[in-house]
């Protein structure tokens, strides 16, 4: 008879999450998982097989719940414009936290594994793809709205406020400072005008 899983599944799912984002892929031990999920090794095995996979699962549940919440600020209703200024004050906030880590795991995966991971590589790339969906999506309300020039290039824009967005999650993780993350919004929010 199978056994009954003693523990919340997602509860751990966001503690191993929060792990590979404070130490990376490759520091990041089994033990350290087990550790910090509160689970046997028996229990990370057999639910979410090893620890590859385990990293994969983890990427997707960050864009489903961390990533999620800023493409809201960007997808919701109204000025395509302030849905962008709101975005990356959020995202210097978030940078700025102290109850969770540093920089951004899509971010940190992204220079740690995409070269040599393939899987990692295509949950990061699909990230990145969203939030640049949901840059193209704010900048065509904005146009719309007549906030950005009718000759602009939207999705030139969209990937260059990507880019910015990843740029702002390393600078904040190495140079946490307000002042300075919020000087470079100012300079990618030029780019609108």
């Amino acid at each position: 008879m199978p056994r009954h899983k003693e523990f919340d599944t997602d509860a751990a799912l966001d503690r191993a999450m929060e792990t590979f984002w404070a130490k990376g892929y490759e520091a990041t031990s089994v033990q350290d998982l087990v550790e910090r999920m509160g689970i046997h090794r028996g229990s990370l095995y057999g639910t979410f097989g090893d620890k590859h996979r385990l990293f994969l699962a983890a990427l997707k549940r960050y864009d489903r719940s961390v990533a999620r919440c800023l493409l809201d600020i960007l997808e919701r209703q109204g000025s395509g414009k302030q849905a962008i200024r709101d975005f990356f004050r959020a995202k210097i906030g978030y940078a700025l936290a102290a109850d969770r880590p540093a920089g951004c795991l899509v971010t940190n995966s992204a220079v740690e594994c995409a070269a040599h991971d393939r899987q990692a590589a295509a949950r990061v790339a699909a990230s990145l793809a969203r939030m640049e969906r949901a840059f193209y999506k704010a900048l065509l309300r904005a146009r719309q709205g007549r906030e950005i020039a009718p000759g602009r290039n939207l999705r030139a824009l969209a990937s260059y406020l990507t880019m910015c967005a990843q740029g702002l999650t390393v600078v904040g993780k190495v140079r946490p400072r307000r002042a300075a993350l919020r000087q470079i919004v100012t300079v990618a929010l030029a780019a609108l005008d």
